[in-house]
């Protein structure tokens, strides 16, 4: 049995086969600190945080990946969002409808939590554990 190519054939293949390969070595990888969000309303409001859950990978977090004292970009990855769909009143001071990047103070008897926007402080609050 003779089998005749013709150049025609021969490109449509080459062709295939690249693009198979290429298509093949683009993986879009997850990271390894996984993305979630969390949305819920409350009231009227839609509250909506955007975050990656870190991994731990036996790492001491607080006091070490995490220092006390100074201001941590709380999540993994990329900076944590909170976004609310309406203004909201945090422990008496307002907060303006919007998303904000947030930021913590880990302290061990206190938290400071820090709402930013357009790269500016908008207000802070602090935590204590009870």
């Amino acid at each position: 049995m003779k089998l005749n190519f013709s150049l025609t054939s021969v490109l449509v293949l080459t062709l295939c086969a690249v693009t198979r390969v290429q298509s093949q070595s683009v993986l879009d990888l997850p990271y390894a600190s996984q993305a979630a969000q969390v949305k819920q309303r409350v009231g009227v409001t839609d509250i909506t945080i955007t975050y990656h859950r870190p991994v731990v990978n036996g790492r001491k977090i607080w006091g070490g990946l995490v220092p006390t004292g100074q201001v941590w970009r709380a999540g993994a990855n990329e900076n944590t969002t909170i976004e609310f769909s309406t203004p909201v009143s945090i422990e008496g001071k307002p907060l303006p409808a919007g998303t904000y990047g947030l930021h913590m103070i880990p302290n061990a008897d206190t938290w400071t939590v820090i709402f930013f926007q357009n790269g500016g402080g908008v207000g802070k609050l602090h935590l204590q554990p009870e």
